[in-house]
């Protein structure tokens, strides 16, 4: 067990990524001195995200871990406090807050800002896993352009497999919806625009059971598909494979403390981040389930800061 007494900071950021990387900059800067904690992997999401080209400020591609890793310099080089260490559990009923590690190590702090982020739900199929960032993507947004011309399939029902399936018609000439049951849960307007799109090809009933690509250059060329009702595996030609069966937000540690809706996203008041608990916060994919992109996310730590710096000084 680690026998460091109990650190206490004004303010302890908990995950990292554009959210947490952003509120620490602008907490340093603030001369509040943060502490960031971050798990094994910091950066979130963009770390296995290669190709960014929507992060405002680069006219080059730039790549995502780079772009996480200039982040956290910059935190750091301001003045914020970075420790590897995974919380396991907080008490926001106390005052200061307290939070506790996996190393042992026990955190005070008068205020929080919870970044912690989501990830998206994947098939876990080893060969998905594999052209993970080589066709295979959870994000048509991020990486909808790299398939101009190309056909792709989406895999998912709800709103956001609907959604993405409507971009990708942007640049793909041919997106095969590839849904396991012979109805959407979509909401019934999207379901409308969904069936009069030329391009858009439903296939009912139907799993994905694994990836096909090359080797070199590592890149998709299909997928073997089938049928839950007759059990036919089929093969269908497509360029590129994006997931769309929802996100998980990492908020267990906060349950029944901080307020969240049923999908456990963080629940924060109107144009702020202040979760029903004052002093804490919440920033980033956490709380957002609609735009998910980096710029918001990172504009959404820059608001937890400033408003952590307001509370603060009441």
């Amino acid at each position: 067990m680690n026998q460091n007494p109990t650190k206490h900071t004004k303010v302890l950021i908990i995950g990292s990524g554009p959210a947490g990387y952003t509120a620490a900059v602008y907490a340093a800067r603030a001369m509040l001195n943060p502490v960031l904690v971050h798990g094994m992997e910091p950066g979130g999401q963009l770390t296995t995200t290669t190709d960014v080209e929507n992060y405002p400020g680069f006219a080059e591609v730039i790549q995502g871990p780079w772009l996480m890793d200039q982040m956290k310099e910059q935190a750091k080089a301001v003045g914020t406090e970075m420790i590897e260490d995974h919380i396991s559990s907080v008490n926001l009923k106390s005052k200061p807050f307290e939070a506790t590690g996996e190393s042992g190590q026990k955190y005070t702090a008068d205020s929080i800002i919870i970044s912690t982020g989501a990830q998206a739900r994947w098939l876990n199929l080893k060969s998905e896993q594999e052209y993970r960032g080589f066709g295979v993507s959870a994000c048509a947004t991020c990486d909808g352009f790299f398939f101009k011309e190309k056909t792709v399939a989406v895999v998912g029902g709800g709103n956001a497999a609907v959604e993405e399936a409507m971009f990708l018609t942007k640049f793909a000439s041919k997106v095969k919806l590839i849904h396991r049951r012979n109805e959407l849960r979509a909401e019934k307007m999207l379901q409308k625009k969904l069936m009069e799109n030329k391009k858009i090809e439903i296939i009912w009933d139907t799993v994905i059971e694994d990836v096909i690509g090359d080797k070199d250059p590592k890149n998709v060329t299909g997928i073997k598909i089938k049928n839950v009702k007759s059990n036919k595996i089929d093969e269908l030609k497509v360029d590129g494979l994006f997931i769309a069966i929802g996100h998980d937000p990492a908020t267990n540690l906060f349950k029944d403390q901080v307020n969240m809706d049923k999908e456990g996203y963080l629940i924060t008041k109107p144009d702020s981040t202040e979760t029903n608990i004052p002093g804490v916060f919440a920033a980033g994919d956490v709380k957002d389930k609609i735009f998910r992109q980096a710029v918001t996310a990172a504009g959404m730590g820059c608001m937890a800061a400033l408003e952590a710096e307001k509370y603060l000084s009441h």
